[in-house]
């Protein structure tokens, strides 16, 4: 991948910098395309001088994505929303992405979906994303897909967003306990990004269902992270009938889409995954600490009970 220009689509986002590091390393040249390139601003450090380039683009203005993947040589689309302009963005903008490439003459294309892309899920989201897979199968035959997981690490939204929850009161609720996840190491996800990238013509026109060597239920994963964090709340584990009622009011922290998409597991199977790229996952484990420390019951420099 030396000196080969790489387009990030959304390359300032929390799996994009991760990408981005990895491609960095590798001697890539970088292009991120964002809607606001200023916020992606803090990659610049991470390359050598010259080595990364900023443009403003969004995948819902056709024009914008095609002058930013103009001369690439890889374009990796990492646009994507869990509420919002569904169609907009998680179909109609990986068209626009697929077909720019297409034109643009780009040599490879990682599209990211996600596991629970089907065209007959519960969830708007899920079709959304299989819509978009096709989309782009359509535009970019020879595309590769990636299907994380739930991605965790320093800045997700998933892990601190539950290990924030155990600090709020003595008793935590709990949705759909006993749905199975997988979650994925972002490391990990870039790294496969990396993978793809290095040998185009062995993944080329392939998917891949990104999952971590951990499978947790809700109810599991809420208690390791109490376990991790010294936090000690009652759970209490509502019906379904009370979850939905729930996602329906305004101002909760779950949507009605969400809690759709919360009605299957999250699990990658048996399909190829991060091994078939060469990759070991990551356990949750044995990584969160590192950022779990700031939810401490008694701050960071307590010490959990053994």
């Amino acid at each position: 991948m030396k000196d080969k220009l790489i387009v990030l689509i959304g390359g300032g986002g929390f799996v994009g910098r991760y990408v981005a590091q990895e491609l960095l390393a590798a001697g890539a040249r970088l292009r991120i395309a964002q809607r606001r390139p200023r916020d992606a601003w803090f990659l610049k450090p991470l390359g050598g001088l010259g080595q990364t380039q900023f443009v403003a683009a969004d995948v819902t203005r056709p024009e914008t994505i095609a002058a930013a993947v103009a001369g690439a040589d890889a374009v990796v689309n990492l646009a994507g929303v869990l509420k919002g302009d569904f169609d907009g963005v998680n179909t109609a903008g990986a068209r626009t992405v697929a077909t720019a490439a297409r034109a643009a003459g780009v040599a490879s294309l990682v599209h990211f979906s996600a596991l629970g892309a089907e065209g007959d899920s519960a969830s708007a989201y899920g079709r959304s994303k299989a819509a978009g897979e096709a989309a782009v199968r359509q535009a970019f035959p020879e595309a590769v897909i990636l299907r994380p997981s739930f991605v965790f690490g320093r800045e997700d939204q998933f892990t601190n967003r539950f290990a924030a929850m155990l600090g709020m009161g003595p008793v935590v609720p709990v949705l759909r306990a006993g749905v199975r996840f997988q979650p994925v190491y972002v490391v990990d996800v870039a790294r496969a990004v990396a993978a793809v990238l290095a040998a185009p013509e062995q993944s080329a026109g392939q998917a891949y269902a990104l999952g971590g060597p951990d499978t947790l239920t809700m109810a599991e994963l809420l208690h390791w992270l109490a376990g991790a964090t010294g936090h000690k709340p009652a759970f209490a584990e509502l019906p379904d009938p009370l979850g939905a009622l729930i996602a329906m009011l305004p101002g909760t922290p779950i949507t009605r889409d969400q809690w759709r998409m919360l009605q299957a597991d999250n699990v990658a199977g048996d399909a190829p995954g991060l091994a078939a790229l060469g990759i070991v996952p990551t356990p949750l484990a044995s990584v969160a600490s590192t950022w779990l420390v700031r939810y401490r019951r008694n701050g960071r420099f307590a010490r959990l009970a053994a």
